[in-house]
């Protein structure tokens, strides 16, 4: 069997687009330890691929993390594959909150350093001792006591369109310099209650370990993060305290959680919480977009983009030739952004 998808991206696309089979998306997590990073990916790609799994996976010798979708018929084959690594055996799986069954259209499973880069190199520091685990229930009943810090380790894109009540956003482009950053504003909080949340819990859980390796003494994280803070509050008819839409790493870009609009278009600044790329693709900017903006704009994000669809297809490759998108996320901090609204 192949290790690695030989169809072009937009033909799996396609194909998922046409494919009526009903999928879950499902999202997990767990930190323990891998001998041989390469060779677990590569029998992992063929269990995943024999059940139909696609989805984005990265392996590290501190774990896994996965954001994958799955025929619904094969949940329970998922399980048993998972279960064969005793680590995984009962890992609780993050099921999404609204799901179309079109979240990836390929299966990439990739070998990195570590499944969060975090800039940690103390080797004192030790993801065993992390904190306290909280669900939905304990994380209301904590939050309630107004004394109790509630810190967000995403993205602040991520926190733009959605968070829970009073929480504060450690204003970062990444989670090697949220770590550091985080305990400096803390500094004054030392022996307070403090909770961290993320979208699935790979983060915080890590963050957690961190604050306490630092000095913290009561430090919990949010189990299986917003994801399955949202379906708790369902099954248990819980009060909700997160607000807006929560970001996912998917096609879909975000899954609705109250009906609460708190982002705003990023060219006109109406209330909007859609997340987009720019069309053009020499550009590709993340970024928010109102239905009047994406009909105005013709999907970009500039008039320059604008411009540059509409040029002949082969002076776009030749103009695209070159270009590194790297990290292109709007960031109302920095002027990445020319000429938006002209």
């Amino acid at each position: 069997m192949a290790l690695h998808n030989r169809i072009s991206r937009r033909e799996l696309k396609e194909r998922i687009l046409k494919d009526t089979t009903p999928r879950t998306t499902i999202s997990f997590y767990c930190y323990f330890k891998i001998e041989d990073p390469v060779a677990y990916r590569n029998t992992l790609y063929k269990s995943f691929s024999a059940i139909g799994v696609l989805g984005r996976i990265y392996i590290a010798a501190e774990g896994i993390n996965a954001q994958i979708s799955v025929p619904s018929d094969n949940l329970e084959r998922l399980r048993s594959v998972l279960s064969q690594t005793p680590a995984l055996n009962e890992l609780r799986l993050n099921i999404a909150v609204d799901d179309d069954g079109k979240s990836f259209y390929v299966l990439d499973i990739k070998v990195r350093e570590k499944i969060v880069a975090d800039g940690i190199t103390d080797p004192e520091f030790d993801m065993a001792k992390k904190g306290k685990y909280v669900d939905a229930g304990a994380f209301n009943n904590l939050t309630n006591d107004p004394e109790t810090i509630v810190i967000d380790m995403r993205n602040h894109y991520e926190f733009e369109v959605g968070h829970f009540e009073n929480a504060i956003e450690i204003p970062s482009d990444t989670f090697r310099d949220q770590l550091p950053m985080a305990v400096d504003m803390m500094q004054e909080h030392m022996d307070k209650n403090i909770i961290m949340y993320c979208t699935g819990g790979i983060r915080c859980e890590k963050a957690s370990a961190y604050m306490l390796h630092r000095g913290f003494k009561n430090v919990y994280h949010l189990e299986g993060g917003i994801i399955n803070y949202v379906n708790q509050i369902k099954e248990k008819k819980l009060a909700n305290k997160f607000h807006g839409k929560n970001f996912v790493f998917d096609q879909r870009l975000g899954e609705r959680v109250t009906e609460e609009v708190i982002a705003r278009c990023h060219q006109c600044g109406k209330p909007s919480d859609t997340h987009v790329n720019c069309v053009n693709d020499a550009c590709h900017l993340l970024f928010i977009q109102c239905e009047e903006c994406r009909t105005k704009y013709d999907n970009c994000c500039s008039t320059a983009c604008q411009e540059f669809i509409h040029l002949p297809e082969e002076q776009q490759k030749e103009m695209r030739k070159g270009i590194d998108l790297g990290r292109n996320v709007f960031n109302k901090s920095r002027s990445r952004l020319k000429d938006l609204i002209k």
